[in-house]
């Protein structure tokens, strides 16, 4: 029976041992396997239905990460971002086939890793309560202290972000940075499962050394930045 409307959610070694496949957006996936490369698909998937109903669609998008990480929890996996689909499977054979030397070196780079996300926050320096009973003059004074203090504190905030910065890729040279001026900026972390503890330590060490982010480490997930 020829399958059409290939949804693909990622591709990997084709397993030497039997997987737990879960169910897709509507339907059980499975592998669709060229060698010692495999994809993990779910046939009959419209993605024109999907996009012209917006529920339907966030739904698919959160299903899509779901399977994901569940075959991550069993294997290595390459993942793909939401919507890549193929007419049928030859189509999805041709391009196993073309590009089967590209994937499998990904594969092998992520074998045993993870990947974390780091937020980095910045803190605010709170503003001081100016007494109502202050005089011009003092209420002008107070004023011109909390300008120089809060110059001082970004200052410091910024030598600290460089810190950070310079920290983590110390210890993970493969790091993706998102760095904002307002928001928070983020640090993804390609890490390898056994070294997940020494993680941890580290995290509080980062915290510790800069006091003015409010930094929060994410859990494992599958590595969607280093694709």
């Amino acid at each position: 029976m020829k399958l059409y409307n290939l949804y693909t959610y990622a591709f990997l070694k084709t397993p030497t041992e039997k997987l737990k496949l879960p169910v897709g957006i509507t339907n059980p996936v499975l592998l669709i396997t060229s060698g010692t490369l495999s994809a993990v698909v779910e046939p009959e998937v419209c993605l024109d239905t999907l996009q012209n109903d917006e529920e339907c669609l966030i739904q698919a998008v959160l299903c899509h990460d779901r399977v994901i990480y569940e075959l991550f929890q069993q294997t290595t996996v390459l993942p793909l971002r939401f919507g890549i689909s193929f007419i049928e499977a030859k189509n999805l054979l041709i391009h196993l086939n073309s590009n089967a030397q590209e994937y499998q070196d990904k594969i092998e780079q992520l074998e045993g890793k993870g990947e974390y996300l780091l937020k980095c926050i910045p803190r605010k320096l709170q503003e001081p309560v100016l007494s109502p009973d202050l005089g011009g003059r003092q209420y002008f004074l107070a004023k011109k202290q909390h300008y120089q203090a809060q110059q001082n504190f970004d200052i410091l905030q910024g030598a600290e972000w460089q810190n950070i910065v310079h920290l983590v890729t110390e210890s993970y040279p493969s790091t993706i940075i998102i760095a904002s001026t307002e928001a928070e900026s983020r640090i993804y972390l390609l890490v390898k499962f056994k070294d997940e503890y020494l993680l941890t330590d580290q995290f509080l060490n980062w915290q510790k050394a800069c006091p003015r982010w409010e930094l929060q480490l994410g859990q494992v997930s599958p590595p969607y930045h280093f694709i």
